[in-house]
This record gives C-alpha cells, structure tokens and sequence, in this order.
C-alpha cells in the first residue's frame, strides 16, 4: 500500500487544479482512470470565460478567477491564459423572460442597435432580433495552457499523478480510505473525489451516498467560413441559450448548446444535436453552412439544483465532494479549487470569493436530499 496525506479522484481540471493547492502543504497522489489527464470534459471544452454565465456560486468562482487568468503567477505561465472576445446575445420573439433573466444577474452588460451589433457581427440577418446585449467582459481560454499550468505545479510541489489507474474499490478502515485500482492499493484519510461524470459512482463504491449527479452531453462542430474573416468576430448566442458559435482558427464552432441526459461514458457528437445548432445559426445569420469539418462532443454534470457540490460528505468521514461543476469547470477553475482547498484544510476562504458573495450553504453537499 501507498499512503499519502490525500488522494484526489480525476485528473481534469478539478481535479488538477485543487490537488496543486493541497500539494503546497500536503503529500498528494491524483488517481486518473484514463492513459492521460484531461480526456473527458477538460478536454473538450469551448474555452469560454463567460463571467455573466451560470448559477450564482458558478457568477461568483468565475468572476473571482478572473484576476488568475489575465495575471496568472509567476511560472505558471508565460502568457496570459485568457484572450478577450466580446460575446453578442440575440434576443428573438418569445425570449423576453430569458433575456430579463440574463439582465438581471449581469453585470455591465449593455445594449446595443442592430445595425451597431453588425458592425462588430457583419453576419446577422436583418431583422431576426427584437433586442441585441453586448457584454464586453467576456473571452477565450487557453484550456490546454491552464491545465497543464496545475499539473506543473503539482509535481513541483512533491504531488504525484498516477494514469491508468481507475478505482475499483473503495473502503474506509482504521480511520483511512483504502483505494483499490489495478495497480495496487493507495491510502489516505482524505478523499477528493474530483471524478466528473463518474463522481457517483466513485461514491457508491465507497458506500457513499450519491448526490443525483447529471452527466449531459453536448454536441459541437467546427464548420468552415467562405469569404469571411472571423477572427475578430464574437462569440454569438441567443438569450434562451439555443445556439452559439464562436471563431476558432479561422473557423467557427457551432452548437444547439444541447443538454442530453447519458450515462458516463467517452461522449461522442450528436448529428442531430450539430445539425439542429447550424440550422439555428443559419436562421440567426447570412451564412451558408455546406460540410462540417470535424466534431466532438463532451459531458457536462449537473445535481438538480445547477450548483457545484463541494463540501465533505456528511454521511461519510474524509470523503470530499468536488463535483458537478456543469459547463462552467474551466472558467470557475481558479477560484473553486482554491476554495475547496480551503475548505479541506480548514482554512479561511479565499477574499475573491468572499468579496462575490459566495454562500457556502448554496455548495454543500448537505443541501441535497440524498437518494
């Protein structure tokens, strides 16, 4: 057996980036169940900051984590982490709740004309919006970058990170989880389970009470832009959230921003789900789209509420939530880890989150009603 001060379940984003904190302080091992960090939703993600996106501690960890992407610390990385790109969202007929909703929890969103919105986005249809919010404040991550930057910093740190080594078994004894994994067992009296879609079922190995986890699936496609030079365009969406398209490389990725309730597994596209987004950009735009380039599609887990569940289990000693981050995990990233490190050692919050208002009663594993 190897025995270290905590074990952290998934090395994606959540996982990385709170077992870099602990190591700080701590002997840490990560388990990975795939050959490599990062190859479910980490991995595929659209790389957006949208710091008016989400439920509000999801407003609260993003806009925290804000300071971390555009100053991050020294060796870290070389360049900053995020790349602003302004975001558009449409308003269409039947919208209108949607789009007082989206007003209401934002901030410095602004209004724009039509034919102002054209200006910056020369492909919208003439006519298509009752309404046009511009927020400024919006951009690109540098995934690959961010993630990579936490498991540098792990290893510097003293952290350990295992591939290959999907847990089998989990077993609390003697005041300490026992790991089983193929490659042996690990010991700890802490674990994060930082498991992604497969966070409840970690939890039922170990006897621990799931928390109603959600995997849903969404669908994206890269499709290719005639006569158009998209690099300065912005991330475009509707205010109901039905679509979206944002440039990459020249391109653009497209998406009916589906939310289709699997199982956990290596998620594939959705034809359907690709189609039903370019059909609703080609409705929103002038553009023609007449072959896909290449596509993906990714989980993202939700409890019932929308909000993250991080907190220790109360029906289990030692075993830490760090789940259900829905499509918010990468932009939150910075601010959820430190947070959740925080609260595995005891220590005091992190000010940013503080300042934003965060209620840890809204994070807390105890909210839920346990099934």
């Amino acid at each position: 057996m190897k025995s270290y001060d905590i074990i952290v379940i998934g090395a994606g984003i959540a996982g990385a980036s709170v077992a870099a904190h602990l190591a700080a302080s701590r002997r840490v091992a990560v388990l990975e169940m795939e050959n490599r960090p990062g190859v479910h939703s980490t991995g595929r993600s659209a790389a957006s900051f949208e710091p008016n996106y989400g439920p509000p501690p999801m407003l609260a960890f993003t806009r925290a984590s804000e300071r971390f992407f555009l100053e991050p610390p020294k060796g870290f990385a070389e360049v900053p982490l995020l790349t602003p790109r302004e975001t558009l969202f449409l308003v269409t007929d039947g919208q209108e709740e949607a789009c007082e909703r989206l007003i209401a929890k934002a901030v410095d969103l602004g209004e724009l004309s039509e034919r102002a919105a054209r200006e910056i986005f020369p492909v919208l249809r003439e006519g298509h919006v009752k309404r046009v919010l511009l927020d400024p404040n919006t951009g690109d991550l540098d995934v690959d970058l961010i993630h990579q930057g936490y498991l540098r910093l792990l290893r510097e740190r003293g952290g350990e990170i295992f591939t290959d080594h999907q847990v089998k078994g989990l077993l609390y004894r003697d005041w300490k989880w026992q790991v089983a994994t193929p490659h042996g067992i690990y010991t700890s009296p802490v674990i994060v389970n930082a498991s992604g879609a497969w966070a409840d079922t970690v939890a039922k190995l170990g006897g621990v009470a799931p928390v109603g986890l959600q995997p849903k699936r969404r669908s994206i496609g890269v499709v290719p832009v005639a006569d158009h030079n998209t690099a300065e365009w912005p991330l475009v969406t509707d205010a109901g959230e039905t679509w979206y398209c944002k440039p990459q490389s020249g391109k653009l990725i497209v998406s009916s921003a589906d939310a289709t309730p699997v199982d956990p597994h290596d998620a594939y596209a959705d034809d359907m789900a690709i189609a039903t987004g370019i059909d609703r950009m080609m409705q929103a735009t002038t553009l023609t789209v007449d072959r896909l380039d290449h596509s993906w599609g990714g989980l993202r887990s939700f409890v019932r509420d929308g909000h993250p569940v991080v907190g220790f289990a109360p029906d289990a000693e030692g075993f830490f939530w760090l789940a259900g981050q829905g499509g918010y995990g990468i932009q939150s990233s910075p601010a959820l880890s430190e947070t959740a490190a925080a609260i595995i050692l005891g220590n005091p919050l992190p000010d940013g989150v503080v300042a934003e208002g965060l209620d840890l009663n809204d994070i807390s594993p105890r909210r839920l009603a346990y099934k």
